[in-house]
């Protein structure tokens, strides 16, 4: 059975509402906050994920029916199908997001799409160049093996990008308390692409907010926190190429310098920022020292 792709369908929705948002940062700069040559690149990086998707199809495209010949069950295309896809794939988008911020195999191929120290629509095309290479598809084969067929799990992975591209501004603050709740929202995304220590490593949800609330790593927008955009150490460039692969130098560099096998180990799967002698800290290190930068300061207040 064929499928329609949900993003080919929606790219015209995407330019009419940068444009719209752009027209109102016009008026209300607070709201909507653009930058030429960052929008430009964000641009370069979608079109280049789109190019590079297409070679990549083939390949995990091939992989998955591999894998769906050694189905659980045949779960086809009745209509049940859909709305378990709808549960089952977001689920797996949470463990790869989730994923691609604790190793850095994965970070590094997931990095350039926090690289913008803008948050705006043209921020959600900022897409990655070398996810199929680094394998970050790996967990969508958990439907393939469960007997979701391979057009199915690529129909609702285009869903639950497009669902994405409206949560990526500064427009909408706090909706609906119950839809909150359930799905993901601009606040809880800008949580996600923030640097503040209190939010690193936060809600990471595709479409349903569920899942950071079940396994621990939702946190709520603080309007007393505003969020600060980008990553940790700025790379400060617009250039595609720099965006796309500055973090895969980074990870040779450390390679090349490893000097124990659990150093080398760790330069690769261990989480962003590790170093052997602590000169780096991870963003767990990084939220306690802030935390306890905080306890010292209440401290000195109360006194």
């Amino acid at each position: 059975m064929s499928l329609p792709d949900p993003v080919t369908f929606a790219i015209p929705a995407f330019v009419l509402l940068i444009i719209i948002e752009v027209i109102l940062g016009r008026f209300f700069p607070r709201k909507s906050n653009y930058e030429t040559r960052d929008s430009a690149a964000s641009l370069a990086m979608g079109l280049g994920n789109f190019a590079i998707g297409l070679i990549n199809l083939g390949i995990v495209a091939s992989v998955s029916h591999w894998v769906y010949q050694y189905r659980f069950f045949d779960i086809g295309y009745h209509w049940y199908a859909f709305v378990l896809i709808f549960f089952a794939e977001d689920f797996c988008y949470y463990w790869f997001h989730r994923l691609s911020h604790e190793h850095r195999i994965w970070w590094a191929a997931h990095i350039n799409h926090h690289s913008s120290q803008y948050y705006n629509l043209s921020t959600a095309l900022r897409q990655t160049w070398t996810g199929g290479l680094a394998g970050t598809w790996v967990p969508w084969l958990l439907l393939s093996i469960l007997g979701f067929p391979t057009a199915l799990i690529a129909f609702q992975q285009g869903i639950n990008l497009v669902y994405q591209f409206w949560i990526h501004t500064e427009c909408i603050q706090k909706m609906w308390r119950p839809f909150e709740y359930i799905f993901n929202t601009p606040s809880h995304h800008r949580v996600h692409h923030a640097i503040n220590p209190q939010y690193l490593d936060a809600n990471y949800a595709g479409t349903l907010i569920i899942w950071d609330r079940m396994f621990g790593t939702f946190v709520p927008e603080d309007n007393a926190e505003p969020c600060r955009y980008g990553i940790v150490k700025q790379i400060a460039s617009f250039n595609p190429i720099v965006i796309a692969l500055h973090e895969w130098a980074g990870l040779f560099k450390d390679i090349l310098s490893a000097r124990s096998l659990k150093s080398f180990w760790m330069y690769i799967f261990g989480p962003p920022g590790w170093s052997p002698d602590g000169s780096r800290l991870t963003s767990k290190q990084i939220k306690e020292k802030d935390a306890a930068f905080k306890i010292k300061r209440a401290g000195t207040r109360a006194t």
